[in-house]
């Protein structure tokens, strides 16, 4: 830690994610120091769009920075859900919600998002790539992150922001199992046009089935993002990811099979999804975690990036007015932290939960009652029942 004549603060942040980057921006705008640590060779994210719905988009204003991403993405300005083969069951009021919060949702590849937050870091700020973490040592004077390479900094504070894999809170807590969700995962990135979901409205449908569904959006730049969602059993092997989706949707209403078509098997990711039950704490010491490391959740409300963005302003809040030097003053800033931001994240993680017993429903009777509710539901009762989530503000 240097120290030049004057008091200088510095955060050690673990991960060069979304979590990590808004972090290190906020944390810059109060004069902290900051050093991030990145174990992938290049800063760059998984090829696949994120969702930032009204919470994400105010807590990026905040940062000023809503504008770049609102340029480099698109706006959701359609959303329908629709039976497998086509049959409408409802549409989510996003003119309504863009009035009540002021915003519209949007849509941006995480690497455009990673790229807007990362141009935004000042001199204050050091980035390392390839550094892959051996250990994590604190005392009252601070904490030490040492690498596999030899090498090691020291600083005031840890940020754990490495993810649902964290290292970080392998080396706090121990290892903490993570909980399959039921379905596995494939994602991908394509050039598609149709003329129900045009470019200037943005937006797009997700395709409802047995046990099974699919998703396409508007991301800008003439680019749109799909996912699909499909019961399954942990652990399988899929060696033709284009090919496994192609059959797992055969027959569903055009455009899904056109736009898996569309798709490079290069550009396709096909993951297993997992969440984990909620830490008890998530600070020791200097150490705290932010995020997918923190409270990973599971992808059905859309808020994994939205509740990390709120970690990192409620923790710079939380930051703002301590001497870093003092053990006390830090551990008594990170429990506050803990205060405000645990319940809210963990009713996310439950509620993601609970919405893969909706949105993944392989029972007939069941698929058939869910549809209707779904289909005579005012929009008004849509949107009271997420103004918990979509109109927070941090």
């Amino acid at each position: 830690m240097k120290n030049n004549g004057a008091a200088s603060k510095k955060a050690l942040i673990l991960g060069a994610g979304i979590g990590g980057l808004t972090t290190a921006l906020f944390l810059q705008k109060q004069g902290w120091d900051i050093a991030i640590y990145e174990k992938k060779q290049e800063l760059s994210e998984f090829g696949a769009g994120i969702v930032l719905a009204a919470n994400a988009m105010h807590v990026l204003k905040k940062l000023d920075v809503a504008d770049k991403v609102k340029q480099a993405g698109a706006k959701v300005g359609k959303a329908d859900i629709r039976a497998w083969e086509g049959r409408a069951i409802t549409s989510v009021p996003v003119d309504l919600q863009a009035d009540k919060y002021k915003t519209y949702s949007y849509l941006i590849h995480r690497a455009k998002l990673q790229a807007i937050l990362a141009h935004e870091l000042g001199a204050r700020v050091t980035l390392h790539m390839n550094k892959k973490l051996n250990d994590i040592v604190q005392d009252e004077t601070g904490v030490t992150l040492r690498f596999e390479d030899g090498s090691e900094d020291k600083g005031h504070l840890l940020i754990g922001c490495d993810g649902i894999h964290s290292q970080s809170v392998a080396l706090l807590f121990g290892h903490q199992p993570l909980r399959y969700s039921g379905f596995h995962a494939l994602r991908g990135i394509t050039t598609f046009t149709d003329q129900r979901y045009p470019r200037e409205i943005g937006g797009g449908f997700e395709a409802w089935g047995k046990g099974k569904r699919f998703g396409f959006s508007q991301i800008g730049e003439n680019q749109v993002y799909w996912f699909a969602a499909v019961n399954s059993a942990p652990g399988a092997k899929i060696l033709l990811k284009k090919e496994h989706a192609l059959q797992q949707f055969k027959g569903w209403f055009q455009p899904i099979e056109a736009v898996i078509q569309s798709t490079a098997e290069a550009s396709i990711l096909f993951h297993d999804i997992y969440d984990r039950v909620p830490l008890k704490s998530w600070s020791k010491g200097r150490v705290t975690l932010l995020g997918d490391a923190a409270h990973p959740m599971l992808p059905n409300l859309g808020q994994g990036g939205a509740q990390a963005m709120e970690d990192a302003s409620v923790l710079a809040d939380c930051l703002s007015q301590i001497e870093a030097s003092r053990l006390e003053d830090l551990e008594a800033a990170l429990a506050a932290y803990e205060r405000t931001r645990m319940p809210r994240a963990h009713r996310v993680v439950q509620q993601s939960r609970r919405m893969s017993r909706v949105v993944q429903m392989s029972n007939p009777i069941g698929l058939m009652l869910r549809n209707k509710v779904l289909g005579i539901m005012p929009a008004k009762v849509q949107i009271s029942q997420l103004d918990w989530l979509l109109g927070h503000r941090v």
